[in-house]
This record gives structure tokens, C-alpha cells and sequence, in this order.
């Protein structure tokens, strides 16, 4: 996208990622297709409704349409709050009572880039016990990011017993998240995960047949202790700012009653 800095090409681009054509974009943002073809060809300047309208039709993210509308000569419309902002504390406060409704259970607050940005008492347990390191806690200079952790041949990936499903899973959701919001960050973040070993091949294999469990389990093994979790992933319904619609908070839940009596027996332990 940094190639293409003009409101034509930019609008040209999110049409052609979302494989939609002029005609069907037209009518769904509800003009003639003349009218798209010539701000495609930059024969015509849009306004600051058209450029907000053409973007939800084609579903762009919040960050995705502040750059249309700069493209196309206006100010952006969307904030992006940062933490400790007196907007964002019912954001955080909310994230937090998510956080904890979890526990005992792990559960995580990221950035659409896999960036952690909050823990649970739970997750900073899991987390401390495979990496026989200090409970984690997130650093807001230097976040630790999950994905790199997870697929990292130095990071978590020797303990995941089924590492190329999980991979597998993974890195996929990361290129439909690439696909979804056209960041050169996640771009970045697509190539520096396909980049570690095996995975690339991992990435190119066939999608399951949908035969046994309902959900993906990952089976986390460490000397004599089994972790069997599936996760839920969650974001706002109603966000009005580019990071609360980009947040997300992952929870783990044991898949069997053996894990869930390893997390249960943590919180007891203090």
C-alpha cells in the first residue's frame, strides 16, 4: 500500500483484494459504476462521505480508511487512543474484567499483529511454567508477541506435541488477517513467521477434511505435565477507534479434566 499513496490506486487496490467488481461495488455503495471507474481513474474526486462509503462496502478497517481519506486529500476520521487515555479507560477496564472473568484458565489481550498487551494471573502462570522463567508480564516498550513465540523453533514450538496442525492453523489465520487489512505490518509479520524453518511447507499444505474434534486442541507437553487447551477469540462489537477495533482477547479452556486440574491446582497454590 505505501506504493500506492494516490485515493485511485488505493481504492482500485481494496476493490481488487475484496475480488469484488466495479459494477458489484456500485451497487452496494449504492452509486452508478461510471462514477467508481472515474475515481479509479482519477477522473473524478470523491468526497469525504464517498470515501467513507465506498470503505464500508468494501469493509476496510478503521487504520485502512484513515489512509483513503488522507489519500484523497481529508483528515482522518478514526483516533487511535493510546493506553492511559481518560477515552480508553472503559476500553481497559473492560479488557481487564474479560482478563479475569477467565481465571483459573490463560487468557490473553493482543493486537491484530499477535502483540501482547494484557495477561491474566492464569496465562502469566502457563506461561512462567514453559518457559521455567519468571510469571509473565507484559512490557509495553518491548511486547512479547505470540506468534513469534508459538513458531519460533527458540520460543514454545518444541513443547507443542502437535506443532504442525497448530502451525498450520496459525499461519493461516495470519494470512486471512493480511488479506483482511492490507497492513504493511501484518505483511511483515506474514513473512517473518513463513520465514522460520518448516514452516512455509506447513503453510502449503491442504486444509483438514473437518473429521474428529469439533476444535483444534493444542497438546502442550513439559517433563511430566500435559496441557491439552483449545481457544476463543474475541473483539468488540462496537468498536469507534482504529486499536479497539483491532484488539482481540484470547482465552484458553482445558480440553480435558486432567489439564483443567493442573490450571485449578495452580490458583490453589498461590
Amino acid at each position: 500500500m505505501a506504493e500506492r499513496p494516490d485515493f485511485a490506486s488505493r481504492l482500485r487496490w481494496w476493490r481488487e483484494r475484496r475480488r469484488v467488481s466495479q459494477l458489484a461495488l456500485a451497487n452496494m455503495a449504492e452509486v452508478s459504476q461510471r462514477h467508481v471507474s472515474f475515481l479509479e481513474l482519477g477522473r473524478t474526486a470523491p468526497s469525504r462521505e464517498m470515501v467513507l462509503r465506498l470503505a464500508a462496502a468494501l469493509d476496510v478497517p478503521y487504520r485502512g480508511q484513515n489512509a483513503l481519506l488522507v489519500a484523497a486529500g481529508f483528515a482522518p476520521v478514526w483516533r487511535e487512543r493510546g493506553p492511559g487515555e481518560p477515552e480508553a479507560a472503559a476500553l481497559e477496564r473492560a479488557l481487564a474484567f474479560m482478563l479475569a472473568q477467565q481465571e483459573p484458565y490463560p487468557a490473553f489481550a493482543l493486537d491484530r499483529r499477535w502483540n501482547l498487551l494484557g495477561a491474566n494471573t492464569g496465562a502469566r502462570r502457563m506461561v512462567g511454567f514453559l518457559t521455567g522463567g519468571p510469571p509473565l508480564e507484559p512490557d509495553p516498550a518491548r511486547p512479547l508477541n505470540l506468534a513469534d513465540a508459538l513458531l519460533a523453533p527458540d520460543g514454545l514450538r518444541p513443547l507443542v506435541g502437535n506443532w504442525r496442525e497448530v502451525a498450520l492453523h496459525f499461519v493461516r489465520g495470519v494470512r486471512a488477517d493480511f488479506l483482511h487489512d492490507g497492513t504493511a505490518e501484518t505483511a511483515a509479520l506474514l513473512e517473518r513467521l513463513l520465514g522460520y524453518p518448516d514452516v512455509p511447507g506447513i503453510a502449503a499444505l491442504p486444509a483438514a477434511d473437518g473429521e474428529g474434534e469439533p476444535v483444534l486442541a493444542m497438546s502442550v507437553v513439559k517433563g511430566e505435565t500435559t496441557l491439552n487447551m483449545f481457544t476463543t477469540i474475541a473483539t468488540l462489537g462496537t468498536p469507534q477507534d482504529v486499536a479497539a477495533q483491532e484488539v482481540r482477547v484470547e482465552c484458553f479452556f482445558p480440553a480435558d479434566e486432567a489439564t483443567a486440574g493442573v490450571f485449578q491446582g495452580w490458583a490453589a497454590g498461590g
